[in-house]
């Protein structure tokens, strides 16, 4: 059951993934203060639960292999905030407009997202088609002995 858990983990990073990449794009027109905390692009940071020297298996310096048996999947490690600055849009108009007119939105490129979020689905994909078939192959091991 270790593929089908660690393919789990992997599809539950990915679908968080994609709802990180929605907020972006869903607020990538949110005005703000240009002095004030606007929305800012959010990131997800996913890794190894374990540390990831935990899983090389060679204690007598020899070549480092990964050992299997450790795997124990991956998750997200944090959200962070871009620090880039804010796009500032000559508003003078708009209520949350500074002295000079300007209007501060979140630096999101939306090129970059939609290639995230189709990076993304495709990761969320594969991960389905692992679980699928490792699914298939412990039915046939069970059907194997079952046999015998």
């Amino acid at each position: 059951m270790r593929a089908m858990e660690i393919s789990y983990t992997a599809l539950d990073v990915e679908w968080r993934r994609l709802e990180v990449i929605s907020e972006n794009l869903a607020n990538a027109n949110s005005a703000g203060a240009v002095k004030g905390a606007g929305y800012r692009e959010l990131n997800l940071v996913s890794g190894p639960r374990d540390n990831f020297s935990t899983y090389l298996n060679r204690e007598d310096g020899s070549d480092p292999g990964i050992d299997v048996a450790n795997l124990n999947g991956v998750m997200v490690r944090s959200i962070v905030a871009s620090n880039a600055p804010p796009r500032l849009v000559h508003e003078p108009g708009n209520p949350l407009a500074d002295a000079q007119g300007f209007v501060a939105y979140p630096t999101i490129d939306h090129v970059q997202q939609m290639t995230k979020m189709v990076e993304t689905a495709r990761i969320y994909e594969a991960n389905l088609v692992a679980m699928n078939i490792a699914r298939e192959m412990y039915g046939r091991a069970l059907q194997m002995g079952s046999q015998g």
